[in-house]
């Protein structure tokens, strides 16, 4: 897994909506038992912010800052339905976003502002890893027993992370998405593992953008 390096007591951090009950606890269930080992010290999520390093001087201004971000920004809809892969350029399967895409792209564009600026070599693809460098019948496996499963639910606030000595990624702050700006539906949430026609496909880096795309708090 490839983390940014930390000095003395440089905190290492990451930003993300996490999944909530019932659908959080059964991602990560799925992800241990597809031999990930790193299924018990990653809530499932979607990444906003990948691993960065502060100095724990900046801490108090990245948390005004994404004070700020989510106070522009109200709840809205996602929904996961199915899987998708970056195979072959990276060794991860994962279970889509078909609805709430551009509010997440929205707040991912507003989180790496100020303090948090920093530039992207790829396009932005919000998903949930299911399954992170495990043997290829691993992969094969999450990507065929999640194809079937759906979850909707109301995204109301969003998780500053720390990555700990332990290894695990824990939440340590919760932002409330208060504001007026919202590009989510109104979709009735659906119960986790229902199947149904599958809407198209959003779109999937391929190349070296595929490569930079997994990058998450596990990757």
């Amino acid at each position: 897994m490839r983390l940014p390096a930390r000095q003395g007591d440089q905190l290492r951090i990451g930003v993300a909506i996490t999944i909530p009950e019932p659908y959080g606890p059964l991602l990560q269930a799925a992800r241990g038992r597809f031999g990930d080992p790193a299924a018990p010290f990653i809530p499932p999520h979607i990444t906003l912010l990948g691993p960065t390093v502060l100095e724990p001087s900046d801490l108090e201004e990245v948390e005004r800052h994404l004070t700020a971000a989510a106070s522009r920004h109200r709840p809205f809809v996602v929904h996961l339905r199915g899987t998708g892969t970056f195979r072959p350029v990276s060794p991860v399967v994962f279970v889509q976003v078909v609805d709430g895409i551009a509010s997440c792209e929205a707040l991912e564009r507003e989180v790496r502002t100020g303090p948090l600026e920093q530039s992207l070599n790829f396009y932005y693809h919000p998903h949930v890893t299911v399954a992170h460098e495990v043997p290829e019948p691993d992969l094969d496996r999450a990507f065929e027993e999640l194809v079937d499963f759906e979850a909707t639910f109301v995204v109301s606030a969003f998780h500053s992370y720390e990555h700990c000595d332990d290894e695990v990624w824990r939440p340590v702050r919760e932002y409330p998405l208060t504001g007026a700006v919202s590009s989510g539906s109104g979709a009735p949430a659906r119960r986790a593992g229902s199947t149904a026609t599958s809407p198209p496909r959003p779109r999937t880096p391929t190349g070296d953008a595929a490569q930079d795309a997994s990058r998450a708090l596990d990757s």
